[in-house]
């Protein structure tokens, strides 16, 4: 059961990731005006808010994951 420990462990990275960064922040370019040959774009930044029961699930279910690969194998 290899597989689930690599999986276990590769939740555990992601959930502790979202934890630390609590958001994904990405950049947009939106047209503000656009009159005729004239345009004009803006660069905005969003972010997309990561709530921390979602860290705290991953890193959950990556430790039962984790232990339930052990204990297979054992």
């Amino acid at each position: 059961m290899r597989h689930m420990t690599i999986v276990g462990v590769v939740l555990i990275m992601l959930g502790v990731v979202a934890l630390l960064y609590q958001g994904i922040t990405y950049t947009s370019r939106e047209t503000v005006l656009d009159i005729g040959p004239l345009h004009a774009t803006a660069d905005r930044q969003k972010t997309l808010p990561l709530p921390p029961v979602l860290g705290i699930t991953a890193v959950a279910g990556g430790v039962v994951l984790l232990l339930g690969g052990v204990r297979k194998r054992a």
